[in-house]
């Protein structure tokens, strides 16, 4: 089994904090999204992970290419890097690792989280999880007969054909029959809203026999946004209530109270503050005289006389004075 994580996007949407730290390395529940997204994959594949493949936008650096093989590396797979220097749709995304198409292979795009049951099932020549949504015209969407096979894909539709979203997790029996098909769109420049989409190469491996299920997730959590991370941290530390990952290794509390759940690194000193619950606080953070409620706060954050909610804070930043609703980048001040 490989896994291919497309993830070269800029996270436009994240800023600030994608100006100092790729999307995919910002943390929820005090791990970076994309390890949490590689730790489950890997948890469900049903046998071992021989490769993770990860494409990334050169921009990101030796440094984030160095994290994320070692994310890999902790899987007990080996991990390998693949430049995406223009967006130029999913199919593309997907068919820069074009060495690691074969054999069985699930395809994630590094802003989804999810908690589902999945199944690699082996009668059918794919699987593409997906989860109903009120408005489907973002998504590309699926059309199922009654037996839950997929009938059609269409990309984005400005019309209803299916409150169906794809959620940008997918299985494929056959690695380089999927290359081929993703080859022939970029060959004859079929594009799709001005994109090669992985949609399109689905459509015809259809439309040439192959059967594709639709899976289902429990929950579907966007990283697309501050708010979006802010309501998927809340929903994983609810997940990990009761089997809480490492936490409160060092943690120094003076007159104070920790509502959880919560994440709280190491080094972090909490003084005549109420903290929690929905909180990850990261390594050498300092909380005075605050409340912090349902909020990500990076390392070495400070926060004095303040009331924070819903807020990201970046790393080293200095939060002070007054209730607020933070985006808040790496070494800036608010108050």
């Amino acid at each position: 089994m490989k896994i291919i994580v497309p993830m070269a996007g800029m996270g436009k949407r994240m800023r600030p904090h994608t100006h100092t730290t790729a999307k995919p390395l910002l943390p929820i529940a005090g791990k970076p999204i994309v390890q949490r997204l590689v730790e489950d994959l890997a948890a469900v594949a049903g046998e071992a992970v021989e490769e993770v493949a990860y494409v990334v936008n050169p921009a990101f650096g030796v440094k984030v290419e160095n994290e994320l093989l070692e994310i890999a590396k902790r899987v007990g797979a080996k991990g390998s890097i693949h430049y995406q220097e223009v967006a130029l749709g999913t199919a593309h995304a997907i068919l820069c690792a074009e060495s690691a198409l074969s054999g069985r292979v699930i395809v994630a795009f590094a802003d989804t989280l999810f908690r589902a049951d999945l199944k690699l099932d082996t009668d059918c020549d794919g699987v593409i999880w997906v989860n109903k949504v009120e408005d489907p015209k973002p998504f590309g969407v699926v059309k199922l007969d009654d037996k839950g096979i997929i009938t059609e894909f269409v990309e984005k539709p400005q019309t209803f054909v299916s409150d169906l979203a794809i959620i940008g997790i997918y299985y494929f029996a056959d690695g380089e029959r999927l290359r081929k098909e993703m080859q022939f769109l970029i060959d004859n420049k079929i594009m799709d809203k001005g994109e090669y989409q992985l949609t399109n190469a689905m459509e015809n491996m259809k439309q040439k026999g192959a059967r594709f299920k639709a899976g289902a997730v429990d929950v579907w959590m966007d990283c697309g946004n501050k708010n979006a991370m802010v309501d998927t941290n809340t929903k994983v530390l609810g997940f990990l209530k009761g089997r809480q990952e490492p936490c409160e290794l060092k943690l120094k509390t003076v007159n104070s109270v920790i509502i959880p759940p919560c994440f709280i690194g190491d080094d972090v000193t909490v003084t005549n503050s109420v903290v929690g619950p929905n909180v990850s606080i990261e390594k050498g953070t300092s909380i005075t005289d605050s409340v912090v409620r349902n909020s990500i706060l990076r390392g070495g954050v400070r926060v004095q006389d303040a009331v924070i909610n819903n807020s990201m804070v970046g790393e080293r930043a200095v939060v002070t004075g007054r209730a607020m609703d933070l985006s808040l980048s790496d070494d800036s001040t608010a108050g």
